[in-house]
């Protein structure tokens, strides 16, 4: 996960991590839902309605700060000219047909919502809730905002406008353009409906945690929900921010199939590591809690790193202000952690469980701790081939080679991991 800020060609010419641009809108979103959950906890809103001003809380300040401080809409990567903008007629055509194809791909993705029984229950229900009374605002907004855009893009005759075109039967529809517009799109609606999904429940735990500082366990527990929090609101802002006038459009989804299947796996409903699947490490395990129980140092400095390996998958989601997204390019990203390694959240989530579980340790026989032990690397494994899949897909972009070659002789893990090889 690298997508990210405006650099443009100054990635190309001086592609050093740590870049100031991009650092602000994620300050700005952080600041924001920060507040809120102060706010939520002073006056015990831990509903979802409560939730859902969270993604708000988080979205808002971004926005403001892309626009006003960053002012990311003049560049050039948005492929707008503002000071272009064409005549009302003269666009008329481009901008209904694609209407056409928006309408069309939205239909698909709730006729996909609709005959899922999964997405009807347990907590998806609450996605679906919020869909159906989203969805009817979208299809009307889109109509002054596609006739808007378009008199101001420099190509306006994108995916959604080829699949208008090929679905109308007019000339110039090209195949891979419509197969990326619906592979963009499919990214959205999976991962979004997700997201939304597990909102509610975090921020509610969040709320309704005593916040004692007498208990380490309690105190390691609640910071991580709050790191957790963070990091799918940030999330579920940016697959909701999709807009070229924010410079946070995506530019490519994955092209291969091998990325497709390595990410969905990792999710609901194809999920591999939930209880009764095939790469479920838990059986015959405990958590840290359990084996360090009576050992109040051990569950303090286990706790603590507990926090710091959370607060680093948080922050690789908050590098990316409005754009994080799985399976996507959406600008190179190289600062705050990226500037470490090229898959901080992969790695420090993995370390997580390792941590958390011991799996090598076991509640039931050494057969059951060497399952676990194995399983559990798997379950690493899987997300290494993650990682190599997005590295496969982000090589298509000069800036992200630019980018890997730079880390490959400089960032500290790439470094490590190359001493250990040698």
């Amino acid at each position: 996960m690298y997508r990210d800020t405006s650099l443009g060609a100054a990635a190309r010419a001086d592609p050093r991590p740590g870049s100031a641009v991009g650092h602000g809108v994620g300050l700005a979103g952080l600041a924001g839902v920060v507040l809120w959950i102060a706010v939520a906890r002073a006056r015990g809103l831990d509903g979802p309605y409560a939730a859902l001003v969270a993604l708000a809380a988080c979205g808002v300040p971004m926005v403001l700060w892309s626009l006003l401080a960053d002012k990311v809409h003049h560049a050039p990567s948005t492929g707008i000219d503002w000071t272009a903008a064409r005549p009302w007629r003269e666009m008329r055509a481009i901008s209904l047909t694609k209407i056409v194809g928006l309408w069309t791909t939205w239909g698909g993705i709730a006729l996909i919502y609709a005959t899922g029984r999964f997405y009807w229950q347990g907590n998806f229900a609450f996605a679906m809730w919020c869909l159906g009374y989203g969805a009817p605002l979208l299809f009307l907004a889109s109509i002054p905002y596609v006739f808007w855009i378009d008199r101001r893009l420099i190509d306006p005759r994108d995916g959604a406008w080829h699949l208008g075109a090929w679905l109308s039967g007019q000339a110039g529809a090209a195949p891979e353009a419509i197969f990326a517009h619906l592979r963009s799109w499919a990214v959205k609606g999976f991962f979004l409906a997700f997201m939304l999904a597990i909102v509610p429940a975090g921020f509610g735990a969040l709320i309704r945690w005593d916040g004692s500082l007498r208990d380490p366990v309690a105190v390691a527990s609640g910071l991580i929900t709050l790191m957790f929090v963070i990091d799918v609101a940030f999330a579920s802002v940016g697959y909701l921010l999709t807009f070229r006038p924010l410079d946070s459009h995506i530019r490519s989804a994955s092209p291969y199939a091998a990325g497709w299947a390595a990410a969905l796996i990792c999710y609901p409903p194809f999920i591999l590591m939930e209880a009764g699947g095939p790469l479920n490490y838990h059986p015959g395990t405990a958590d840290w809690v359990h084996w360090f129980s009576g050992h109040p140092l051990l569950l303090l400095v286990t706790g603590a790193v507990l926090v710091v390996l959370t607060a680093i998958y948080a922050w690789a989601t908050v590098a990316f202000g409005m754009r994080f997204s799985n399976l996507t390019n959406r600008g190179i990203l190289t600062h705050g952690p990226y500037a470490w390694s090229r898959h901080p959240a992969y790695l420090s989530k993995n370390l997580f469980w390792w941590v958390s579980t011991i799996p090598i340790l076991s509640t039931g026989t050494l057969v059951d701790a060497v399952r676990a032990t194995l399983i559990l690397g798997a379950v690493s494994g899987v997300y290494w081939w993650r990682a190599k899949t997005e590295e496969r897909h982000l090589s298509l972009d000069p800036d992200y080679l630019a980018y890997s070659t730079w880390m490959e002789r400089n960032a500290p893990v790439p470094r490590f991991f190359a001493w250990l090889r040698s």
